[in-house]
């Protein structure tokens, strides 16, 4: 009796996993048929997720309609890397060559280019985090975003992009299309979605959408299932150009600088300077932390430039103090006040332009170089005022080369002088040229090719000075010292020493070397054919134009070469 109820349970198992057999072939065809039946919860990080090119990013938006806000860490890694939070005021900066707009927490009030800026909420600190209104970040970076109330989704578009659209389609005895976690019947699904639903359309791979309901859920749809019904494009920022900008492209800069120590030349006394189109004075300075500038403007230069058809760039420097430099540019409240005194400087003289010297500066304070030129640029631009800065070539000189960022400030300015002088400077340890041709080249190509500055944005700066350099046997050493003087002393020294130059092929150069009372004198020539060589290099290398170094270190035979630098 029990052998018989033992052989009937055997059978009963048996039936049971037949049942199941069945049903698991049953469901493995409804897959095949239908897909995968099971619903997978979409990826949900937070209760107001953003969502950029139909990714789900890691930060969380707060308030919702007028009242949102966005993390500027977001701001930061989505939108634009070089949005500022300045710790020290507790303000975030937000700067395109346009505008720029500073807002500080817990205040009502901003600036926007320098006035009075009304943003729906004030900057806050909300879990660790800095919040800025979405108002603000959409006037400044031409953002759209669409918001979905029910999940709290936030999709955000950046100013320029695109993505199709699309209509779901149901077909065959289905109510519903299923929005998939992957391209694959097999995979979960995300949502059900309904005849007409309106999806956009990220990406596509193997018969699939990448796509994006209105609320936010984001899977993948087999293509035949959607009807593409055209593409939303956010409007890109477009840069109107200014009257100077307009007057500027396309035209080639000559340029020469005017060094103003204590006093300003007797304009009467400059002469024609024919083919200079520019002239830019160094009138300006920065004379404290707080951000006084020195002013030694001449109104009689002004008119004698414009009355020859000359614009006026005036220059402000840092008078080469680096510890002044780091305290005058620390905080967004000094760089603007600089930045508001330079443009009434400007106004208040009829100038054109304003041309940035920045040198001997810490490595630490360059990000705040460039964050001074981000700010200055949009207040230069609404005043119709030509920006452009003084660089040095690349080298490792801690003070005088790496603080600056070549790239960025391309992008930012006009134009970039390139002060492409001192291969050999006054202290130099050996004696050679200022500037030899292959040096100068390469000074110019590395700005090109390694920081990505438009070769037309360059302005090839030219050395109108030499130096004599003294070479002295002492102990057993030799002792190297110079002195700069300018075309004229050296062609008098050649006349007086009836010396004979010999042309360096390298350099491009020519040279003499004599001796004064035992001391060897060496000098490498600026003359009319090393000015013709590196007008010819900037010509053959289409860059913006030339600047010359100075003025007064110039001959009159100079200004008939460096004229030939066609400036249409």
């Amino acid at each position: 009796m029990k052998r018989k109820d033992r052989h009937g349970r055997r059978r009963g198992r048996k039936g049971i996993v037949g049942l199941l057999l069945i049903a698991a072939g049953a469901c493995t065809a409804a897959v095949l048929l239908w897909g995968n039946p099971l619903h997978e919860k979409p990826d949900r990080r937070s209760h107001k997720p953003i969502f950029v090119e139909g990714k789900i990013t890691d930060f969380t938006a707060e308030g919702t309609g007028e009242d949102l806000m966005l993390p500027f860490s977001f701001i930061e890694e989505y939108i634009d890397d070089s949005a500022r939070y300045e710790e020290s005021s507790e303000s975030v900066i937000m700067a395109t060559r346009q505008q720029v707009l500073y807002l500080s927490e817990d205040k009502e009030k901003g600036e926007l280019n320098g006035e009075v800026y009304t943003p729906s909420r004030a900057v806050a600190e909300i879990n660790n985090e800095i919040y800025v209104p979405y108002d603000s970040v959409q006037k400044i970076y031409g953002t759209e975003i669409q918001e979905n109330t029910a999940t709290g989704a936030v999709m955000l578009m950046r100013a320029g992009e695109s993505v199709d659209l699309g209509k779901v389609k149901v077909g065959g005895r289905s109510s519903s299309v299923a929005l998939r976690t992957r391209p694959s019947n097999y995979a979960p699904i995300v949502e059900d979605m309904t005849q007409g639903a309106a999806v956009q359309l990220w990406g596509q791979e193997n018969g699939w959408y990448y796509a994006q309901l209105d609320n936010g859920y984001t899977g993948y749809v087999q293509s035949d299932h959607v009807t593409l019904d055209g593409t939303r494009k956010v409007k890109a920022q477009e840069e109107s150009l200014s009257v100077s900008e307009k007057k500027w492209k396309g035209k080639a800069v000559n340029l020469a600088w005017e060094a103003v120590y204590s006093r300003n030349p007797d304009p009467a006394g400059i002469g024609q300077l024919p083919g200079v189109n520019v002239v830019s004075p160094t009138w300006f300075s920065i004379a404290s932390e707080e951000g006084d500038i020195e002013d030694k403007a001449d109104p009689r230069y002004v008119l004698w430039a414009h009355h020859r058809g000359k614009e006026v760039w005036g220059l402000l420097s840092n008078g080469f103090d680096p510890d002044l430099t780091s305290g005058a540019l620390s905080t967004y409240e000094r760089r603007m006040g600089i930045i508001k005194k330079t443009i009434a400087l400007a106004k208040q003289y009829d100038l054109d332009g304003i041309n940035i010297d920045f040198e001997n500066v810490y490595t630490k304070d360059g990000a705040n170089v460039t964050q001074f030129i981000r700010e200055l640029k949009p207040l230069a631009r609404a005043n119709d005022l030509i920006l452009s800065i003084d660089v040095t070539p690349k080298s490792d000189s801690e003070l005088w080369s790496v603080f600056l960022d070549r790239a960025s400030l391309g992008k930012l300015t006009d134009y970039m002088m390139v002060m492409a002088y001192d291969e050999h400077w006054a202290s130099s340890p050996e004696a050679g040229s200022v500037a030899s041709l292959p040096w100068t080249e390469n000074s110019v190509r590395r700005i090109i090719d390694e920081d990505g500055v438009p070769p037309e944005k360059l302005v090839l700066g030219i050395p109108l000075y030499t130096r004599i350099w003294s070479e002295e046997k002492k102990d057993g050493e030799t002792k190297v010292s110079s002195k700069a003087i300018g075309m004229e002393s050296a062609a008098e020294i050649i006349k007086e020493q009836k010396l004979k130059p010999e042309f360096l092929e390298k350099e491009q150069q020519n040279y003499v070397e004599y001796k004064e009372n035992g001391v060897l004198k060496k000098i490498w020539l600026e003359d009319k054919n090393s000015l013709k060589s590196r007008v010819e290099l900037a010509q053959s290398l289409q860059l913006g134009g030339i600047g010359v170094w100075n003025r007064s270190f110039a001959s009159d035979d100079a200004w008939d070469v460096l004229k030939t630098f066609n400036t249409k």
